[in-house]
């Protein structure tokens, strides 16, 4: 088929484009009409439909005749374990912790945060809640308490579903505890929490509010899927935002479930039946979309991965699994990529596998350079396609639409806009600019089915941050360009928030906690370009007088106090101790000045600025501080 009269078609005929996609999912209630207005005065599709996630992702397959096919490979080189979930193991599992979910009083429209590690219950708590149509927010275990407690607040469960541990390659997550500290912190109590208990943190006190999860699904009747509204919100994923406080990102249900199928045929390519795999984690949009909901829907077998791309034993570890599993298609961050090449740079162990199950690599999380991209397909021989979107999409806003017609790939581009998505790049007065120039990313609306539909009890800060920058547009925060030939580039975010390893992270959170440290009197977080995660946060800091410790030992602090308050999926590793910031008159601290030294970049500096002397005397500190990183790392090898 080709792409550019299918893609024309869903941009000049939306409705019609998608009614028909829509029509290839089991309503309870076909929907008569797809598109339509909310109170907010926003877009929504197919409001009078009904459905339920749970129905479309088990029963369904079942009684078409698939219950004995695999819906679930677990995976975890971390624990030695591989466990394989038919569709009806699948049904009797979530049915029945949904009916357990259920006995504790919680019903549609009820909310409740799933904290959990990669393991099966995380994704049986997320169909067992989509079962009966209460709202779940998954939130990442990389997250400390402090980080926990603020979605607590924010979207007020009255059930957290959690685990006793989480296991990675040298440490033991203690979930369960942070769970206990976070509901200290918190204004509003969840009334209970449901405790899966794994065998490697025994000593967990019980407190009052505990409910054994295995001792609950043994003791509930099986619940049936509660049927819902096409715009009935499927959960509430928290994404950072430049004010440091996160970002309810909303997701309905029927729009949702049209996408994820739509992009199962046409971008991935994947026909029901086949294994897919995405190698990431259910706290992430890619692990709520590709994990779970999408190949599920589309009755292919996931895989559910628990480990990492390398020291799980070694940098195979991925290709074992493909080989293994027999996975037609395959999903990471260009991160992953790095860190495996970084380990086997010529491929050897590629070779020792026999891969030809493997039809696609996808990449995306973070933008993918040249060198990673190359080295995947000169080592997989197959196509390596890079594509866009965010967790406010839920699906691909950009990609090679490998189901369709699979493009030339012009490294450091994410393709061409996916079918639905009509991106224009628009300059600071809102106005398309020529091929070639830079601009912001902006969508035409109305935005396809499956993208957010608000932020959750903040409908203001949505349109500000979305809607009102470019009226009858939706602004991703991303900037970038058009090529001649209508492929699009990203060239990174506008805004205060970073790409770590595919994890949209706040700088103004960060800089937030750092200002707190008590040796601490002003300070600036930035992004700056790293080989291995894309980029990571630096943190320059002026030291109060008179602290008593040393720069060293202060940094040392300050790391230890980021990670405690935000989590380990912070980053933030590298603190240097400054005698002032650079700043414009005005006051405002010059980040961007500051990004570009330490990126080694060509700068031009504001004829605003308070006191040009003060560019040099950064620019010395961080030669130091690279100076003492190469002697170090020399030292180690």
């Amino acid at each position: 088929m080709n792409y550019q009269k299918f893609y024309n078609h869903s941009i000049q005929n939306p409705e019609e484009f998608w009614m028909q996609q829509a029509q290839l999912l089991a309503w309870h209630k076909s929907p008569t009409k797809a598109l339509g207005k909310d109170e907010h005065d926003y877009h929504n599709w197919f409001k009078d439909g009904e459905l339920n996630l749970s129905y479309l992702c088990i029963d369904k397959h079942i009684e078409d005749g698939f219950g004995d096919q695999n819906a679930i490979i677990y995976d975890s080189p971390v624990t030695n374990t591989k466990t394989y979930i038919t569709y009806n193991e699948l049904k009797k599992e979530v049915e029945q912790l949904a009916g357990g979910i259920k006995s504790l009083g919680l019903e549609k429209g009820d909310t409740a945060i799933i904290y959990m590690p990669m393991i099966p219950q995380a994704v049986f708590a997320m169909l067992a809640c989509a079962r009966l149509g209460v709202i779940h927010s998954v939130v990442f275990g990389g997250f400390a308490p402090h980080e926990l407690a603020i979605r607590i607040d924010d979207c007020k469960p009255k059930l957290i579903l959690t685990a006793t541990s989480g296991i990675e390659i040298d440490r033991i997550i203690p979930y369960k505890p942070f769970v206990d500290q976070a509901i200290e912190k918190c204004e509003h109590k969840p009334k209970h929490v449901v405790v899966f208990k794994r065998g490697f943190l025994t000593d967990v006190p019980l407190k009052s509010y505990d409910i054994d999860y295995k001792e609950l699904v043994s003791t509930s009747q099986p619940a049936d899927p509660v049927v819902v509204p096409s715009t009935h919100p499927l959960y509430i994923l928290y994404t950072s935002g430049t004010t440091g406080k996160p970002k309810g990102i909303i997701r309905d249900s029927g729009g949702y479930a049209v996408a994820l199928k739509f992009s199962m045929t046409y971008v991935y390519d994947v026909d029901p039946g086949e294994v897919f795999w995405a190698a990431s984690d259910v706290g992430w949009v890619v692990g709520h979309s590709y994990i779970v909901y999408a190949p599920l829907i589309n009755r292919n077998t996931t895989v559910l991965f628990e480990g990492k791309p390398i020291k799980t034993p070694d940098a195979s570890t991925f290709w074992r699994v493909i080989s293994e599993h027999n996975v037609k298609v395959m999903f990471t961050a260009p991160t992953a990529i790095r860190a495996i090449k970084k380990e086997d740079p010529d491929g050897n162990f590629i070779k020792s596998f026999n891969l030809s199950c493997l039809k696609y690599q996808f990449l995306a999380g973070e933008r993918c350079d040249a060198a990673t991209l190359n080295w995947t397909q000169q080592h997989l021989n197959i196509p390596v396609i890079d594509h866009w979107w965010q967790t406010e999409s839920g699906w691909p806003m950009l990609a090679n639409m490998a189901g369709l017609e699979l493009m030339p790939v012009k490294p450091g581009s994410a393709s061409v806009p996916v079918c639905g998505y009509n991106v224009a790049i628009l300059n600071e007065l809102g106005e398309e600019v020529e091929a070639g120039v830079e601009g912001y990313v902006a969508v035409k609306l109305p935005l396809p089915p499956g993208t957010l539909s608000n932020l959750w009890g903040n409908p203001e800060r949505f349109k500000a941050g979305y809607l009102n920058k470019f009226p009858g547009y939706y602004f991703s925060g991303d900037g970038g360009y058009k090529d001649e030939d209508g492929y699009v580039f990203i060239t990174g975010r506008v805004d205060d928030v970073i790409n770590v390893a595919g994890h949209r992270l706040s700088t103004a959170e960060m800089e937030e906690v750092v200002a707190s440290h008590t040796a601490v009197a002003e300070c600036a977080v930035f992004g700056v370009h790293c080989d291995l995660k894309g980029q990571k946060p630096l943190a320059l800091i002026v030291a109060k007088s008179e602290t008593g410790k040393s720069s060293q030992h202060i940094s040392n602090e300050v790391v230890t106090l980021v990670r405690k308050e935000i989590g380990a999926v912070a980053a933030l590793r590298e603190v240097l101790v400054v005698q002032r910031l650079p700043k414009t008159r005005s006051g405002k601290i010059l980040r961007k000045l500051l990004r570009q030294i330490a990126d080694d970049l060509e700068y031009n500096i504001p004829s605003t600025i308070d006191d040009i002397a003060i560019v040099d005397e950064i620019k010395s500190v961080y030669q130091q501080h690279q100076i003492g990183i190469h002697k170090n790392i020399s030292h180690h090898e």
